[in-house]
C-alpha cells in the first residue's frame, strides 16, 4: 500500500512532458520539476545489490522508490508461479518468443533475460527480486589470496568483509550446505558421484553453500510441495518458495519500514542530472504484461542507486555520459567488464546415474598458479541421466566494454571474439583426469567445455561457439569510476551498488556473495557520511 506521502498525483508523469524529450527537460528544468515525481532516493532494479540499499535506506527512514522493470512473483498456493523446464511458457523468459532453450512461447515479462551482445550472449534475471529469482542460489566466499588477484587492498579489505559483510549477509539469506539425508536421496546422484570422482583422482571437494531452505526441499521429498529444488528448475524460478532469493527477505523488510515503495514493469530508459539543483531525473517507460508501453514517466530524486545489473547499470550510464545528461563521468565508465570466466563442461556417458535435484551441489577449486580456477557441479532439470553440466569459474580478462550507438539510442556490449584460452585448458585438464577416473569405474565419459568464443571438446577440436555468461560482471569499477564505496565519481549522491562495480570477475566464486557484501559495506559509508551527516 503507498503511504499518504504518496498521493496519487506523485506517482502520475504526463507523457506530454516526457515526449518534450531530454533536451527540453534541461532548457526548463525548474517548470520540468513541478509536474516530476519528486522522491527522496531512488534505486533502479532489485536484485541483491538493489534489495540491501534499498532495506538500508529505509532502515534510515529515507523514502525510497524501487524502480523494477520486471513483475512480482509471489509464490502461489497451487506453487504454480513459474514456468518449468518441462512445461516452459512465457514466464521462462524476458519479452521473448523463445525461452533459453529454442522453446516458443508467448511474449511475456519473465524472469530470464537472454542478451545477443557483440561477441557474447548474456543472460540477466528480470523481476522483483533480480538475478536472485534465477541463478543457483550458491553463496560462495572466495578465498582470500585470490580476493586479492581482483581487488586491490585500499579498495576492498578482506579482513572486513569477512569478520562483518558476508556474515551479514548469509545469516539474511539463509544459506546452508545440501543436508546429508537429502544429499543421500536420488536426487543428488550426480552431486556423489561428482565428489567421488574428485576423490578417487586426487582432488578435494566440498558441498557448496546455498540460499535454500531445505525444510522446503523435504517437503517437495515426501510429496507435500511441489517438485521444485529437486527438479532442477532453479534457472526459471522455484515454484515450492524453498528458494530464499531477496525478495523473501531483504525487499520484503525494505517494505515493511513503511519509507520504501516499488514500481515493477517501470523500464528506466535514461538517467540525468539537473543543472543547479543538486538532483536527478529518471525517465522510464511503464509496461503491460504484453510489453507494450502505456505510459511514459519522469521521476527526480537528491540520491540515485543504480543497481540494474552490471548491462543494466552500465548501459544507463555510458547512454548518459554520450548524450550529454551525465558529461562528467570519467573515461572508466563502460570499461573493465568480464564474465567471471564463466564456462560449461556437459559430460556424459556416465551411466545410469540420476539426479536433478539443485540447485547445485559441489565444488572443486585448483587455485594454484597463474589461472586459478573452480568447478562446480550443477543439477539442471533438462538434463538426462548419465549426463551432467558442470559450472567453471575463473578470473578472466575484462576486456569487455560498452559503445552507445546514436542511430538506435543504444548501447552495446563489445566482447573479443577471442578471450582467456588459459581457463578453458586447465578445465579441459581437469575434467580429462576425472574422466579417467571414471573410466577405472567402467564408464566411458565424454565432456564438452565452452568458455568464451571457444569450444572445445577431448582438448582438441575448436569453433567459434557463441560466448555466454551469467555473471556480467564490470562496467562501473570501483576505484576506477567510482571510489571504494560506489561512490560515481563527478557526481555527489550517484552510486553504484550492483555488479558493475565488480571488475570481471569475482575472483573464482559465484558473484552474488561479494556484490551482497560489498553492498552492505557501501551503505554503511553512505548512509552516515552522505545522508545523515
Amino acid at each position: 500500500m503507498i503511504p499518504k506521502t504518496f498521493k496519487r498525483r506523485h506517482f502520475l508523469q504526463s507523457a506530454a512532458l516526457f515526449s518534450a524529450g531530454l533536451a527540453a527537460s534541461f532548457a526548463s528544468p525548474r517548470r520540468t520539476r513541478a509536474s516530476d515525481d519528486y522522491i527522496e532516493a531512488i534505486v533502479i532494479g532489485s536484485g541483491y545489490g538493489g534489495a540491501i540499499a534499498s532495506l538500508r535506506l529505509g532502515q534510515a527512514g529515507i523514502d525510497t522508490l524501487i524502480l523494477e522493470r520486471g513483475r512480482r512473483w509471489p509464490i502461489t498456493p497451487e506453487q504454480n508461479t513459474f514456468a518449468t523446464f518441462d512445461a516452459p511458457d512465457g514466464r521462462a523468459a524476458w519479452l521473448s518468443n523463445q525461452s533459453l532453450f529454442g522453446d516458443s512461447i508467448d511474449v511475456y515479462p519473465g524472469v530470464f533475460e537472454v542478451l545477443k551482445e557483440q561477441g557474447i550472449i548474456v543472460v540477466n534475471g528480470a523481476g522483483f527480486g533480480g538475478g536472485s529469482l534465477v541463478n543457483n542460489a550458491i553463496i560462495y566466499k572466495p578465498k582470500r589470496e585470490i580476493f586479492y588477484r581482483v581487488f586491490t587492498r585500499s579498495i576492498a579489505d578482506y579482513d572486513e568483509l569477512d569478520s562483518v559483510y558476508y556474515p551479514r549477509v548469509q545469516a539474511m539469506l539463509n544459506s546452508s550446505p545440501i543436508p546429508q539425508d537429502i544429499l543421500a536421496t536420488s536426487y543428488y546422484g550426480k552431486t556423489r558421484l561428482f565428489m567421488d570422482n574428485a576423490a578417487k583422482t586426487g582432488f578435494s571437494s566440498f558441498l557448496l553453500d546455498l540460499a535454500v531452505d531445505w525444510d522446503i526441499v523435504r517437503q517437495e521429498i515426501n510429496g507435500t510441495k511441489r517438485p521444485s529444488v529437486i527438479a532442477g528448475n532453479a534457472w526459471w524460478g522455484i515454484n515450492s518458495g524453498a528458494k530464499n532469493s531477496v525478495d523473501h527477505n531483504y525487499l520484503a523488510q525494505a517494505e515493511s519500514t513503511g519509507h520504501v515503495n516499488v514500481l515493477t514493469l517501470h523500464i528506466v530508459t535514461d538517467i540525468a542530472e539537473i543543472p543547479g539543483e543538486e538532483k536527478y531525473r529518471v525517465f522510464c517507460n511503464q509496461i503491460n504484461e504484453s510489453g507494450q508501453v502505456i505510459a511514459k514517466k519522469t521521476f527526480t530524486c537528491r540520491y540515485l542507486f543504480l543497481a540494474a545489473g552490471s548491462l543494466g547499470t552500465s548501459k544507463l550510464l555510458v547512454k548518459a555520459k554520450a548524450k550529454g545528461t551525465l558529461s562528467k563521468l570519467n573515461n572508466y565508465v563502460g570499461k573493465t567488464w568480464g564474465t567471471n570466466g564463466d564456462n560449461i563442461t556437459t559430460r556424459t556417458g556416465l551411466g545410469t546415474v540420476t539426479g536433478n535435484g539443485g540447485t547445485a551441489g559441489a565444488a572443486i577449486e585448483l587455485l594454484d598458479g597463474p589461472t586459478p580456477i573452480v568447478v562446480e557441479s550443477l543439477e539442471i532439470g533438462n538434463t538426462a541421466d548419465g549426463v551432467q553440466s558442470c559450472l567453471g569459474l575463473g578470473i578472466p580478462r575484462p576486456a569487455g566494454k560498452f559503445q552507445y550507438d546514436p542511430s538506435t539510442d543504444t548501447v552495446n556490449l563489445h566482447w573479443p571474439t577471442v578471450a582467456d584460452k588459459a581457463i578453458v585448458k586447465r578445465t579441459e585438464s581437469l575434467f580429462s583426469t576425472l574422466d579417467k577416473g571414471l573410466n577405472m569405474t567402467g564408464a566411458q565419459p565424454e565432456h564438452q567445455t565452452e568458455e568464451g568464443m571457444i569450444s572445445t571438446t577431448s582438448a582438441s577440436s575448436q569453433n567459434n561457439a557463441a560466448a555466454i555468461s551469467g555473471h556480467p560482471l564490470g562496467g562501473c569499477v570501483i576505484g576506477q569510476a567510482s571510489d571504494k564505496y560506489g561512490r560515481i565519481y563527478g557526481y555527489n549522491r550517484l552510486y553504484v551498488v550492483d555488479g558493475a562495480m565488480i571488475p570481471g570477475s569475482a575472483a573464482c566464486a559465484n558473484p552474488c556473495f561479494t556484490i551482497s557484501a560489498l553492498a552492505e559495506r557501501n551503505m554503511d559509508t553512505i548512509i552516515p557520511e552522505d545522508i545523515h551527516s
